[in-house]
Formats: C-alpha cells, sequence, structure tokens
C-alpha cells in the first residue's frame, strides 16, 4: 500500500495546485489583456474560457509529451462526459435550468457536429499530427466565430452574463506576477498529476485511458463544476450551460489536438465503440432537454433531465467497471 500512497498524494496534490493556478492564470491573463485595451467581452469569451480548460489541455500536453496518448484522450473525452453526465445533471438537479440564449441553442448543434467531425477523422484510429492540427485550427475558427457572435446579438442574454463574471480589476503588476506563477504551477501540478495518474494505472493493472476517462476527468472538470453551480445560484443559466458548452468544444478540438501534435499514436478501439457513442449519446440529450421546441417557448433543464444525465454517466462509470473486471479475469 506504501507504494500507492506517493502516487495517490500526488494525484490529490496536483488537483488542488491545478485548479489554484488555474483560476489565478485566469486572473493574470484576463487582467493583462484588460491592460492592452483587449475588449471585455473577447477576453471573457476567449481567455476565460480557455482558462476553465486550461487544467484538461495542460494535463493532456504533458501525457502526451511523456508518451500517454490514452491518458490525453481520455481525459479530452472522459472530461466532456463528466461535465454532461456529472456537472450539469447535478446542477440542473439542485437549480434546474432555464435557457433563453439563442446563441447557446446555436452552439449547441455546433458542438454536437465538431464531436461528429473528430470521430469521423479518428474512425482510422490513428491520431496523427494533421488530425492534430485540423482540431487546433477549427479551435481558433471556433473562438473567433464565437466572439463575433456575441458582439452581433447584442439583446442576448448570455454575453451580458458573461461581462458579470470577469474576474476584479488588478494592477498591471499583479496581473503579470499571477500570469507567470499561474502556468509554471499549471505546468508543475499537471506533470505531478500525470505522474501519479500512470503510476496508479500500473499499479492497478488498468489502461491509462480508463484512469483518463475516470480521475483524471472528474478532477480535471472541477473548475467547471464551480463555475457552473456558482453561474446557477445566481440564476445566470445561460452562463452556467454555456460554460459546460464551450468547455466540451475546447476538450475535443484544443485538448484532443494535442496529444496528435505532441505524440500521434494509434488509439484503442474502446474509445470509438464505447466511449465516443456514450458522448455522443449525452450531448444529443442536452440538446434535445435544452432546445424549446415551440415558438416562444423557453429550453428548459430540469431535475428530471438532469436525473437522467446523471443516471447516464453512473450507467458509464458502471460500464467501465465492467470491462476492468473483464479485464482483470483474462
Amino acid at each position: 500500500m506504501i507504494s500507492l500512497l506517493y502516487p495517490a498524494l500526488a494525484i490529490l496534490v496536483g488537483f488542488v495546485l491545478l485548479i489554484w493556478s488555474a483560476d489565478k492564470f485566469v486572473l493574470g491573463a484576463s487582467n493583462t489583456a484588460r491592460n492592452f485595451s483587449i475588449s471585455p467581452l473577447i477576453v471573457g469569451v476567449v481567455i476565460v474560457g480557455l482558462g476553465t480548460s486550461a487544467p484538461e489541455m495542460l494535463v493532456s500536453a504533458m501525457a502526451a509529451a511523456e508518451g500517454n496518448t490514452g491518458l490525453s484522450v481520455g481525459n479530452a473525452i472522459g472530461s466532456n462526459i463528466t461535465n454532461i453526465g456529472l456537472m450539469l445533471g447535478l446542477t440542473a438537479i439542485l437549480y434546474p435550468l432555464q435557457i433563453h440564449s439563442n446563441l447557446l441553442k446555436r452552439e449547441m448543434p455546433v458542438l454536437l457536429a465538431v464531436i461528429g467531425l473528430s470521430y469521423f477523422i479518428l474512425w482510422d484510429q490513428h491520431l496523427s499530427f494533421l488530425n492534430g492540427l485540423l482540431l487546433l485550427c477549427l479551435m481558433f475558427g471556433m473562438l473567433g466565430y464565437t466572439v463575433w457572435e456575441a458582439k452581433s446579438h447584442g439583446e442576448d442574454t448570455l454575453p451580458q452574463e458573461i461581462l458579470d463574471e470577469m474576474p476584479e480589476e488588478i494592477s498591471k503588476g499583479a496581473a503579470l506576477k499571477w500570469l507567470l506563477l499561474g502556468i509554471i504551477i499549471l505546468i508543475a501540478s499537471s506533470r505531478l498529476l500525470v505522474w501519479g495518474a500512470v503510476e496508479v494505472a500500473e499499479y492497478f493493472h488498468v489502461s491509462d485511458l480508463i484512469i483518463g476517462l475516470t480521475i483524471v476527468a472528474i478532477g480535471t472538470s472541477l473548475p467547471e463544476l464551480a463555475t457552473t453551480i456558482a453561474a446557477a445560484r445566481k440564476k445566470e443559466f445561460d452562463l452556467a450551460v454555456g460554460n459546460i458548452i464551450g468547455s466540451n468544444i475546447f476538450n475535443i478540438l484544443g485538448v484532443m489536438a494535442l496529444p496528435g501534435l505532441i505524440h500521434p499514436d494509434v488509439l484503442d478501439l474502446e474509445v470509438l465503440l464505447r466511449d465516443y457513442p456514450v458522448m455522443i449519446a449525452l450531448t444529443f440529450a442536452l440538446v434535445i432537454f435544452s432546445i424549446a421546441w415551440g415558438k416562444g417557448k423557453i429550453g428548459k433543464l430540469g431535475r428530471f433531465e438532469g436525473a437522467l444525465l446523471l443516471v447516464g454517466y453512473i450507467g458509464y462509470m458502471y460500464w467501465l467497471y465492467c470491462d476492468i473486471a473483464a479485464e482483470a479475469t483474462l
């Protein structure tokens, strides 16, 4: 058990530092951008949006750099499944959500399209450098499109909610300090977390893909849970759901791109036959639940719908458990 103690501590400390440093990175980056007179809406959409996905991106990059592509891919897909099934499911049970934003109603089908495209290019079970480059280019294109849409719809509720949640203003010196410190600790904590996760995977004789889909995905998704519940408590429902949608788009286009760019590799068949279909099903369910299918009606994600998402997530976790048990008997 002693041999497992240090990796477990590394995962725990890694998660704590990762979440703390991501918050400080967003604080420093957003204020640094303000000092260069960048539009607050661009700061809110791009920097704050990327900041919530910084844990997934750094962990994915570190895992890929060490040859653990399965952990990177598992982190990207597992985070999306966790964001919808666990994080959004729990939030909707605690605070039933009403969705007014037309931007969100357009972004949800975009998320489905992004997932479908990535599924298509990965169907050959190979995450190549060109695949990663394509996904990364699409991510920057999506960021530009999101900013343009937010600026073009002045009466929509989402852009104002994004501005209301901007980090507090601090001095230029403090902004640079938190920016640099946030980056350094993000990198160090990601390295620590990846080491601990790989050690735990080896100890229990499970694949790094499984660890990425479960432990790592839940841990790196904690910032999304905090942001989503905080927004829902303040009745900023569009922001609560938009946070999850934006994060999931970043995960597919940004987080999934990194292992392809850093360490191209062959994917486990389970990714395409088990994990991707679950991610697609949960995303499709979110779209069905959230979009109002009548003129003048408001999209609702209530307690019943949240419970269904949570049950879907629990069922997926049980599926993974059964697969692990089956592998152990071989």
